[in-house]
C-alpha cells in the first residue's frame, strides 16, 4: 500500500512539472510567433485620443493631457514591449519551476520501478 501510494505521487508530481514546462514553452512559442512571424497580431488599434498616463492620481480639476501621434505611437510600442517581457518572465518562471520538479520525480519513478509492488 505505501508504495502504491509513493508510485502514485510520483507520477502526480511529475505530471504536474511536465504541464508546467509545457505551459511555458507554449507560451514562450506563442510570444516568439506574435514577435517574428504575426508581427500585427497584438497591435491594439484605437480609434480615440491617447492621452498621456502616469502612476500619479490627477489633481483636481486637471485632466490628461492628450498626446500626439508620434507620442502615442510610441506610448504603445513601450506598452507592448512590456507586456511582451512579462509574458517571457512568467514562461520563463514556468518553465524552471517545472523543470526541476519534473526531472526530480521522474527519476523517483523511473528508480522505483526495480522496487517490486506489495
Amino acid at each position: 500500500m505505501n508504495i502504491t501510494l509513493r508510485r502514485v505521487y510520483l507520477y502526480l508530481t511529475s505530471l504536474i512539472g511536465l504541464v508546467l514546462v509545457l505551459i511555458g514553452s507554449v507560451q514562450l512559442l506563442n510570444l516568439g510567433l506574435k514577435t517574428y512571424v504575426f508581427t500585427k497580431a497584438d497591435d491594439q488599434f484605437y480609434a480615440g485620443p491617447c492621452y498621456e498616463y502616469s502612476r500619479a492620481p490627477i489633481k483636481e480639476g486637471e485632466s490628461p493631457r492628450e498626446l500626439s501621434k508620434d507620442e502615442c505611437d510610441a506610448q504603445r510600442k513601450e506598452e507592448r514591449s512590456a507586456r511582451r517581457q512579462n509574458q517571457a518572465a512568467n514562461s520563463l518562471a514556468f518553465i524552471l519551476v517545472g523543470l526541476p520538479v519534473w526531472f526530480y520525480h521522474w527519476g523517483k519513478v523511473k528508480d522505483d520501478k526495480d522496487i517490486p509492488n506489495v
